[in-house]
């Protein structure tokens, strides 16, 4: 019998959040639902010893599957679970949960009602989020808006419900995040709003969940500038409608 959904998570050094016990969290959540479900397990060329870790919890819980893929960055690793997902919808949660998966029950049923695209929205004041990064994204917020999804709240929030056909026809329409590429170490990008602005031009109807969000990363690997991101990202969304203005969406 096809599942209910396939939920993907991305991996890039998570050695870290994984000992603290995530998967088996997911596991005990997703074990209580009554819907069938799958786990993909998505990495990106992990140099520490997370593949090591999660391959061992996979070969002793159902419903759990392991990719290898080389490192191309987070949108690839996505895009590889999409392609062999079995779900009728797809969940893209990170794995550091700071969005828990117990919030997936809030985006569900937005799916009975049309919707074929549910994200999390953080909301303007997150838990444990520093001022730095608060700040970051304010100004990205802002500079997104102005260009593009000017009714989207949250575009960056990692916590997003897709039905699967429909996932695998938009990352195959991208074409800023849509190929592979050569990725070095750990970055934050814009994809998400390629993704999403791909299916507002298809119409798509998108609701915006509100969900909790409260920062558990512990990894040690993620050196951030959360003002740098923000200005690169700015010019990533630029890219998003100039390619559009240059009919590269179709």
């Amino acid at each position: 019998m096809q599942p209910f959904i396939s939920i993907i998570i991305p991996n890039y050094n998570e050695q870290a959040n994984l000992k603290r016990g995530v998967l088996k969290e997911l596991n005990q959540y997703l074990s209580k639902q009554k819907y069938i479900w799958e786990v993909i397990i998505s990495d990106d060329g992990s140099t520490d010893q997370s593949p090591n870790i999660i391959k061992k919890f996979v070969a002793k819980n159902k419903g759990f599957r392991f990719l290898d893929n080389p490192h191309a960055g987070k949108p690839f690793a996505l895009r590889s679970g999409v392609k062999v997902a079995k779900g009728k919808y797809v969940l893209f949660t990170d794995m550091d949960q700071s969005t828990p998966i117990s919030q997936l029950a809030k985006l569900i049923p937005a799916t009975k009602k049309g919707f074929r695209v549910v994200i999390g929205s953080r909301g303007a004041r997150r838990k444990d989020s520093s001022f730095f990064r608060q700040l970051a994204s304010i100004t990205f917020l802002l500079a997104r808006r102005a260009i593009l999804l000017p009714r989207i709240k949250d575009t960056q929030c990692g916590f997003k419900l897709f039905e699967t056909e429909l996932a695998r026809d938009l990352f195959s329409q991208m074409r800023l995040f849509g190929r592979n590429q050569d990725a070095t170490g750990w970055k934050v990008t814009a994809y998400d709003v390629e993704l999403l602005y791909l299916a507002r031009k298809n119409k798509v109807m998108i609701a915006e969940i509100p969900v909790l969000w409260r920062n558990e990363d512990i990894s040690v690997n993620k050196s951030r500038n959360f003002i740098k991101e923000s200005y690169q990202m700015f010019f990533e969304i630029l890219r998003v409608r100039i390619n559009d203005m240059l009919g590269k969406y179709g």
